[in-house]
């Protein structure tokens, strides 16, 4: 049988980044999360996460991290888990090394997803010529969104911190931040490509995507060679009591 409720979801505003954060009504059907969608008109929240799908709800005493994902007649929003996350306890992570496989998997495994998706598109009968969707979409923004957050704060924190105390590696870093830029410019394009859904080329998308898988995960690979028996000195976090957050929005 299907529960109601309350929840509060917090969002990010599209133009400020300010958070915003509002009271809905909900209905969880089969570990299905919706919310509805007050017509007429979009209200704020729901432009909101057009643009950032990351969303944090609170829920049953609970803190939640998820993706939102609108319906395609925009009058309901799923709540979902990143795919692969199940709600289970994540595994111990005692080092910075530990950390970095965790998110490199999370990354891998939403690029994965969004790929599946793609090409299940593409299977369906005229899926080349018929719009990816909302389904699509918000995952791919999801997944660009945490790889944007992953990536600047490597530049930001991780690699001059690994600069400073094994000088031996600038080289790797210098390399790594070249790759940055490699993939932040595959990134945007595919932004740039979903701004609006109803015009975006698939083929194009499809391309940008397996352009993406390449790079990425060449990228990673590389990283982890050179860096995780460096990272794997370095406890974390470097406060036991510290509260862990999920990959997908940690640095």
């Amino acid at each position: 049988m299907p529960t109601h409720g309350r929840l509060r979801l917090t969002t990010t505003e599209a133009e400020s980044g300010a958070k915003r954060t509002t009271e809905l009504d909900y209905v969880r059907s089969e570990g299905r999360l919706t919310v509805v969608v007050p017509g007429p008109g979009s209200p704020g929240w729901y432009r909101d996460l057009l643009d950032h799908p990351f969303v944090e709800v609170r829920l049953d005493e609970q803190e939640l991290g998820l993706i939102a994902v609108p319906s395609e007649d925009g009058r309901t929003v799923a709540l979902e888990r990143a795919p692969g996350e199940n709600g289970a306890a994540p595994a111990e992570v005692r080092t910075l090394a530990d950390k970095l496989l965790e998110i490199h998997a999370w990354l891998r495994a939403q690029l994965a997803h969004v790929t599946a998706e793609s090409e299940a598109h593409f299977a369906s009968p005229n899926g080349s010529g018929a719009p990816l969707g909302l389904q699509i979409r918000q995952h791919c923004l999801a997944f660009c969104e945490a790889l944007s957050h992953h990536h600047n704060g490597e530049d930001a924190g991780v690699f001059p911190g690994i600069a400073a105390h094994h000088p031996h590696l600038r080289e790797t870093l210098d390399r790594l931040t070249e790759e940055h830029r490699t993939v932040a410019r595959i990134k945007e394009g595919l932004v740039a490509l979903l701004a609006d859904i109803g015009t975006a080329d698939p083929e194009r998308f499809r391309t940008e995507l397996a352009r993406m898988s390449k790079e990425l995960t060449a990228h990673l690979d590389y990283e982890e060679e050179w860096l995780i028996p460096v990272l794997a000195e370095v406890p974390f976090p470097p406060m036991r009591d510290t509260a862990r957050r999920s990959p997908s929005v940690s640095s």
